[in-house]
């Protein structure tokens, strides 16, 4: 019951977005060093194969790599609003995300509390 797909998905979920959430910070952090390339995450393809497939989310890793934006003078790839826009976007999917799980959780709860 706690291992089934859609909790597998929904932890892998949580997963990736908290690494998302932690490089934004990062790249905002460093969005005044010279020379630092923004980082972005991957995890959504990866987790739509891994269920499309049936062979479940356990396996689902997220993947950090270099932004391709183009740099300032400075070398600096920051862009300060689209990250701002993505750490607000990745913070709601996170709530969104644990909502689901506390959601399922839940449900285990109230039928336990039936069972007595």
């Amino acid at each position: 019951m706690f291992d089934d797909l859609t909790t597998q998905a929904v932890r892998a979920s949580l997963d990736g977005l908290a690494m998302r959430q932690r490089v934004q910070a990062n790249n905002i952090a460093n969005i005044e060093t010279p020379h630092f390339k923004a980082k972005k995450v991957e995890f959504e393809t990866a987790l739509a194969q891994a269920i499309s497939s049936g062979d479940g989310a356990t396996g689902v890793r997220a993947s950090v790599s270099t932004s391709r934006l183009a740099a300032r003078q400075d070398g600096n790839n920051v862009n300060l609003d689209e990250e701002t826009l993505g750490s607000t976007e990745t913070g709601l999917r996170y709530q969104l995300m644990l909502r689901a799980m506390d959601d399922r959780y839940g449900l285990v709860s109230t039928v336990l509390k039936g069972v007595r």
